[in-house]
């Protein structure tokens, strides 16, 4: 058996992750030993859950500043982001590309607009792990160029020693605390809406997350069993009791929600 140089590194590499293990720079490890085969700009290991997600470590940014972007994330835009939708609709295990999940107008989003295209900036994938109790590891790498179809199937290749090292290392994390309660932003666009005397009904509020994620009416009235004609109703009736007339304006009040 013949062995290049680039096979001898990546054993070597391997073997650094396991004796990594117990150390606190674990995750910063595994997302440069990644960066070897693939390069990617930013990355972030995390539990998605019911409620807030549970950071367990992510890249530094330039000044060693706290991203406030990624605050605002973690305070409530994580509800718009197609991964963390995703896992909660079905359990996702193994590598999860963007396109495959992304709704179908997600690029003309303000999420997309405002913080994705800025933070994860061009394309995400995440290897993600089911846990019990309905929650779902992630390893997130993101990247300012669209990841090429050669390192989507090297990150495949490679992705069951990833997962497995991820869960090894899941058995170190110091215990979880509770999931953290969701930020009440139906409650306070309901409150928004009393103001002029109505309130939003529960599938109106389905809508309005469905739609601030990117899913055309059609897929919004597939998701809901609903029609498209419906589906615009629906939406004609949140602007019209929210006092608002586009999607941008519902995204402002989206994010005063969270900050609220």
């Amino acid at each position: 058996m013949t062995m290049t140089l680039h096979d001898i590194a990546f054993h070597r590499s391997v073997a650094e992750l396991i004796e990594a293990l117990e150390s606190p720079h674990f995750w910063r490890t595994l997302a440069r030993a990644l960066a070897q085969y693939v390069h990617h700009d930013s990355w972030v290991a995390l539990i998605f859950s019911e409620g807030r997600p549970q950071v367990l470590a992510e890249s530094p940014g330039n000044d060693g500043a706290p991203d406030l972007l990624f605050q605002d994330y973690l305070h409530g835009l994580y509800l718009l982001d197609p991964f963390y939708i995703a896992s909660r609709e079905t359990s996702r295990e193994g590598l999860v590309r963007l396109g495959d999940i992304a709704p179908e107008c997600f690029e003309q989003t303000d999420y997309y607009q405002r913080y994705f295209s800025l933070n994860v900036v061009a394309d995400e994938v995440q290897f993600n792990v089911a846990l019990p109790g309905a929650r779902t590891l992630c390893l997130s790498l993101g990247s300012r160029q669209r990841f090429l179809p050669e390192q989507i199937a090297l990150l495949s290749l490679v992705q069951p020693w990833v997962a497995a090292l991820m869960r090894q290392r899941l058995k170190i994390e110091p215990e979880p605390s509770e999931p953290a309660a969701a930020p009440p932003w139906q409650e306070r666009l309901e409150q928004m809406a009393q103001q002029v005397e109505t309130a939003l009904t529960g599938r109106e509020l389905e809508v309005v997350r469905l739609m601030l994620s990117g899913h055309s009416s059609k897929e919004v009235a597939r998701k809901l069993a609903i029609s498209s004609e419906t589906v615009k109703v629906h939406r004609k009736h949140v602007y019209s009791k929210l006092g608002i007339k586009s999607q941008s304006e519902l995204f402002a009040l989206f994010l005063q929600a969270q900050r609220g």
